[in-house]
């Protein structure tokens, strides 16, 4: 019987945790985060052998240099073996990724954003690595760990994967999440008000990513995940107040407000926006521009019920994805 290990939540980088009971054969660990403006050109995901350094069997080493390139290898006894380059940089600064760690009888199959990135045969069998390190200019909301066997979700028949952004204060790329089960949605601009619908409806570790650019006259926008005539979770910035407003609705009331920052008004008048709101079993994390702002507690437990996403406003929405 596999065990489940609980995820890291929000750890402090660099970090060094257990990986209980240690890789096996189906093994999945996914690390999503957000790459730091500042602070340097590079971070890294370690699977060793102890806490020491010493021996690590998988370095995956993302370097914002000469291009950019992700360094892949191992260390044995405190030496490096031969660097394996990928001359591709699937990561943006400033921007959200989820990286995830596929554990396989002959190599670690990795994936970024949803898409295959590479894969990186064993030099040291994958059954010693007991924990796992990040470093560098990451910071991670979550480590998450999927034991041999999970069964996932079905997956939508239909996957876009194409996004076109306007040439007007238009926002970098924005990495996909799992291509399981998340629908993309694209198009160069989104008739407004836009609604579609959340196939399987939400549960821990869903994200939902919505983008766009703000009109320079903006008043407000309005995002709201919604169970029928219920509105679950409003988030509504408005710029007169210089608030980001949450709210739930039900049976036609509105519930209190909440308001909380940890800094400035987060979205700016004329300016693009990219908005990861990600499901977690007690709350909805929100992050803007690839900085956690807030947690939003549930208010309607039953999540498989909150299946629609509606987006209205003073926006021009260039990107979408459930």
């Amino acid at each position: 019987m596999s065990f489940t290990q609980a995820p890291y939540h929000n750890p402090l980088v660099p970090f060094s945790g257990p990986i209980h009971g240690g890789l096996k054969d189906g093994h999945e660990i996914t690390v999503n985060g957000s790459v730091l403006l500042t602070g340097g050109n590079r971070f890294s995901v370690n699977f060793q052998c102890g806490f020491t350094g010493n021996n690590i069997a998988f370095h995956f080493n993302p370097r914002f240099e000469n291009g950019g390139f992700v360094v892949c290898n191992t260390k044995q006894f405190g030496s490096w073996g031969p660097e394996e380059r990928k001359m591709q940089m699937p990561f943006q600064k400033g921007t959200p990724f989820e990286i995830r760690f596929q554990v396989q009888n002959e190599a670690f199959n990795v994936l970024v954003n949803g898409n295959h990135f590479v894969q990186y045969l064993h030099r040291i069998p994958f059954q010693q690595v007991d924990t796992i390190s990040i470093e560098g200019i990451v910071q991670v909301s979550y480590i998450n760990f999927q034991p041999p066997n999970y069964a996932w979700p079905p997956a939508p028949s239909t996957v876009i994967t194409q996004t076109v952004y306007p040439a007007i204060n238009s926002v970098p790329p924005v990495p996909s999440a799992p291509a399981l089960p998340n629908t993309m949605y694209t198009s160069p601009l989104y008739p407004l008000p836009f609604s579609t619908l959340i196939p399987g409806g939400l549960y821990p570790s869903r994200n939902i990513i919505v983008s766009g650019s703000i009109l320079l006259t903006a008043d407000m926008f309005t995002i709201n995940l919604r169970c029928g005539n219920d509105i679950a979770f409003h988030l509504n910035p408005r710029f007169k107040e210089k608030a980001v407003v949450r709210n739930t609705k039900i049976n036609y009331s509105w519930g209190s407000e909440e308001r909380s920052l940890p800094g400035f008004m987060p979205f700016i008048q004329g300016q693009g926006f990219t908005i990861l709101i990600r499901c977690e079993m007690h709350c909805l994390k929100v992050s803007i521009n690839g900085q956690h702002q807030f947690d939003y507690n549930h208010r309607m437990k039953n999540l498989g019920s909150i299946n629609q996403l509606e987006v209205s406003g003073d926006i021009q929405l260039t990107h979408v994805q459930v």
